[in-house]
């Protein structure tokens, strides 16, 4: 088979867009400096910078986050993008139209990569990304930062795990009716569960990404209609091991009575109006 086809080759199931991981997590704010320290305490360092508008690269690991400050119109952070890692992206994302997803019109500027967009939840968008090997888009769009590691190593063993996104009152068959359809994710059994905030429909990527929907409370009437992506989730192979890490760098754990660290999980306090992190054991790369 040659590589056109090997490229091609995305419409078998139960991986219809030929997903191969998590490329990047955008936040948007108004204050980027503030959101830059809170991701340095969980170990991200700013590794490059736009070549034309306020936007900064962070990393640890395999993990990539963005923080715009371009388009951003609060500064309140977040999460206004993510993008999947895939075979071949205009095949994906003429796939996603296909299916119903609306397009994101991508304003590009000479010299940058147009990078393939549909709409996700709220304001959010969902890119598609094949570049990320030996070149990648961080090659073309974006500048290093002098004397900074480029691949700094994640702190005890941190790697995404998944996404929290809020939804409206009843609206769980929706949403998961949309991730399926366009992304082949299937819903996991109740009694399989992670971390220590378990509410919710659990998806899974097939390659593995997990996805929880949270409808707000019955009574809670004013969120009904208030959807989305609520916070990240990395995976780590010992909780205890890398909460005392994470506090040894100053970041501060959620300790009520209900609500605590411990080996299945934990949860950083919110910080800049609301941004929690979630730990969630796992043993993973």
């Amino acid at each position: 088979m040659n590589n056109m086809a090997l490229r091609e080759a995305i419409g078998e199931i139960p991986n219809p867009l030929g997903l191969e991981g998590l490329e990047f997590v955008e936040y948007s704010t108004t204050k980027p400096q503030a959101l830059g320290q809170l991701l340095e305490t969980m170990g991200f360092r700013p590794i490059a910078r736009h070549r034309s508008r306020e936007v900064l690269l962070y990393r640890q690991g395999e993990m990539n986050i963005v923080v715009d400050a371009h388009r951003a119109t609060s500064e309140t952070p977040s999460i206004s993008a993510f993008a999947l890692r895939v075979r071949d992206a205009g095949a994906a994302y003429r796939r996603a139209l296909e299916r119903g997803a609306w397009p994101v019109p991508v304003d590009v500027q000479p010299m940058e990569l147009h990078i393939p967009a549909i709409h996700g939840v709220g304001h959010s968008r969902i890119y598609f990304v094949d570049r990320w090997r030996e070149f990648s888009i961080w090659n073309v769009d974006f500048v290093p930062v002098p004397t900074v590691d480029p691949q700094p190593p994640a702190v005890s063993g941190l790697h995404w795990f998944g996404l929290v996104q809020y939804i409206g009152l009843d609206r769980s068959d929706d949403w998961t009716e949309f991730y399926a359809e366009l992304f082949g994710w299937r819903v996991l059994p109740d009694a399989q569960r992670f971390g220590i905030l378990p509410l919710g429909r659990l998806l899974r990527s097939p390659d593995g990404l997990m996805l929880q929907l949270v409808e707000p409370d019955i009574d809670a009437a004013e969120r009904a209609d208030d959807e989305s992506l609520q916070r990240l989730g990395f995976g780590v192979p010992d909780v205890p091991a890398a909460v005392t890490a994470l506090r040894a760098r100053g970041v501060q754990f959620v300790e009520t009575e209900r609500l605590h660290p411990e080996s299945r999980g934990a949860l950083t306090l919110p910080q800049l109006g609301g941004v929690t992190f979630e730990l969630v054991r796992d043993a993973r790369p």
